[in-house]
């Protein structure tokens, strides 16, 4: 399981997180709502390896490994994958060859034909044109597109554990049923996922096992999927 052990980070002189703890097990989702400023990107950050976002005190571990002080690459080697609430485009490095590095590096050598097939078959799911398999990776993507993009990657590189920081954020309608039938069809038994939102909208589609609030830094509640939608209703002074 991914672990989150007691969780304090700080930001320069900013203390961030307050004590987060998480456990998440493969096949299970898990939710992270609060409101703006509470910390959710930062842990989302965090918990890959940035390094603006110093963990002061506890622990990370996936699958009993400790990961805490280990480089973002060598964390996403161990099967820990991030989607960004602001994906960042990278002029120059093709979509196709940036996941073809990327499989090649975190799985294993998939053959080209095999890597080629999975690609088409996966941007067809999400409605994305072959045509952006050539474009640099997010370069003048839109906002949906980007969103899009980040699902793609989960799809091709199949992780252990993948945390989505607002994965459904600028997404019109219809997109926002597509990404979310990207990440229920890959999440399955073998992965654990911790969705990060602001709204209970995309949780129409996906049905979470946990939602966790975070308040200041600090998980304040947890519960299910009616918490999600108490909050949609009443807000988080309700609690």
């Amino acid at each position: 399981m991914l672990t989150i052990q007691d969780l304090h980070v700080s930001s320069g002189k900013k203390k961030i997180l307050n004590g987060v703890s998480l456990r998440i097990k493969p096949g299970e989702i898990h939710v992270i709502m609060g409101p703006n400023g509470s910390g959710k990107t930062s842990l989302s950050l965090a918990l890959m390896g940035h390094p603006r976002y110093k963990i002061t005190s506890g622990k990370v571990k996936i699958d009993g490994k400790d990961i805490t002080k280990l480089t973002p690459d060598k964390r996403a080697k161990l099967g820990l994958f991030l989607a960004m609430q602001y994906p960042t485009a990278i002029p120059g490095v093709s979509v196709a060859n940036f996941l073809r590095t990327s499989v090649r590096h975190l799985k294993k050598n998939v053959k080209p034909p095999e890597f080629i097939k999975s690609l088409r078959s996966n941007m067809a799911e999400l409605k994305i044109d072959e045509s952006f398999a050539s474009r640099g990776i997010n370069e003048g993507f839109s906002g949906g597109e980007k969103k899009k993009m980040e699902v793609l990657q989960l799809s091709i590189l199949e992780p252990k554990y993948a945390v989505l920081d607002e994965t459904d954020s600028g997404l019109d309608v219809d997109a926002l049923k597509l990404v979310a039938a990207g990440i229920k069809k890959h999440s399955g038994p073998k992965m654990g996922i911790l969705l990060i939102t602001h709204y209970q909208r995309i949780l129409r589609y996906i049905k979470p096992d946990f939602v966790h609030i975070l308040v200041d830094g600090k998980i304040v509640k947890s519960g299910n999927h009616k918490l999600a939608e108490k909050i949609e209703e009443k807000g988080y002074g309700s609690l």
